[in-house]
């Protein structure tokens, strides 16, 4: 039998679902503590833990779903690691080092199907979901390594920008949310996580209407239809028309900031009159919304994109300054490794050796 992964029920789901089979809720909260304080590597594990439970969980569940397949390291302190699942597919998973704390960027999707002209994470189309339980082990083998490595040091901050749609992921997602935000467990604050969606208007209603104090980031890269949709194809399903509304309602309902992601491109979306056209497509939203502008890191099968220059990059940034829009220019992490999501991973799989999944 194919297991799931322990770490997909959140402690309301493994409370009930021990409950089911005659346990007290007690016995739930000692199994939350060695899951995910004390990081237990195996249900064996769990010393004090009545020997019929951890037989119970023994048999239901498993603790890792994932092994290290590569981890490249840049001198910045960036880590990508690349993990191969159970059925053979790879994910990437990175560390950042902030001076506000450690943050990782998880993954939701084997592979993706939203295809941005200029991503590597859409390289190799989507094969299916991750559990919440594959999700939320990623931050716990990144856990696990900083353990290791005795420094005392803690993730602090997770971003869900990986391979993948979160939002196409909608149920799993929530369920890795609760997780990994239980104060009894990892305790990462919701204000300290951030999903990022390339635009599902549905997704983002909805996504408020769950009133999570969790951030949320867009990825809009474009100021009006015609070129959004060359370089977002799901511009095509959900123009600037649609997905605007969502974000007022977003505003709205949550009363929360929002972040408008901007990748840009040399000579495509960065010049001064695209600044300008941005600056009043949010003019009314400037109060609750926040432009980070990213530079882009160019991926080998997207020759046509290049990086733009930095006097670019600024007069873009001045210009929405000017404008009184909240803007930011993203840092840069992992530029001497293969700093572009998915990029690690589709050069893995495309290696004549790579071993191919066998599911």
């Amino acid at each position: 039998m194919n297991q799931p992964s322990i770490y997909g029920l959140t402690l309301d789901q493994l409370v009930a679902w021990l409950a089911e089979r005659g346990h007290k809720k007690s016995r739930a909260h000692q199994v939350w503590e060695w899951l995910y304080r004390k990081r237990v590597g195996d249900f064996a594990g769990m010393t004090d833990v009545n020997a019929d439970c951890v037989a119970l969980l023994d048999e239901h569940f498993v603790i890792r779903t994932q092994t290290e397949h590569l981890r490249q390291e840049s001198a910045d302190g960036t880590i990508k690691f690349l993990f191969r699942l159970r059925d053979g597919n790879l994910i990437e998973t990175v560390l950042m080092r902030h001076k506000y704390g450690l943050s990782v960027c998880v993954t939701t999707q084997v592979g993706c199907n939203i295809g941005c002209s200029f991503c590597a994470s859409g390289l190799i189309a989507k094969s299916r979901d991750l559990s919440a339980g594959e999700i939320a082990e990623q931050i716990m083998n990144v856990q696990r390594h900083l353990d290791q490595a005795g420094q005392d040091e803690k993730v602090s901050h997770v971003v869900v920008m990986g391979i993948g749609e979160p939002f196409d992921n909608f149920a799993n997602l929530m369920d890795f949310l609760q997780v990994i935000a239980d104060h009894k467990g990892l305790a990462i604050g919701p204000r300290h996580i951030t999903v990022s969606t390339s635009g599902l208007a549905d997704k983002i209603r909805a996504f408020a209407d769950t009133q999570l104090p969790v951030n949320l980031a867009v990825s809009l890269h474009a100021p009006n239809n015609e070129l959004r949709t060359r370089i977002m194809k799901i511009n095509r399903a959900i123009p600037i028309e649609k997905l605007m509304p969502a974000i007022d309602y977003y505003l709205e309902k949550t009363k929360r900031r929002i972040t408008l992601e901007y990748i840009l491109l040399r000579d495509v979306n960065d010049r001064v009159e695209h600044a300008m056209e941005l600056a009043e497509l949010i003019a009314d939203r400037r109060k609750l919304a926040t432009v980070n502008l990213i530079p882009y890191n160019p991926v080998d099968e997207h020759s046509q994109y290049q990086r733009s220059e930095q006097a670019a990059i600024m007069a873009f940034y001045d210009t929405l300054k000017k404008q009184g829009i909240n803007v930011s220019v993203r840092l840069e992490h992992g530029a001497d490794i293969d700093a572009a999501c998915g990029q690690l991973r589709s050069k893995q799989m495309n290696r004549p050796e790579a071993a191919s999944p066998t599911a």
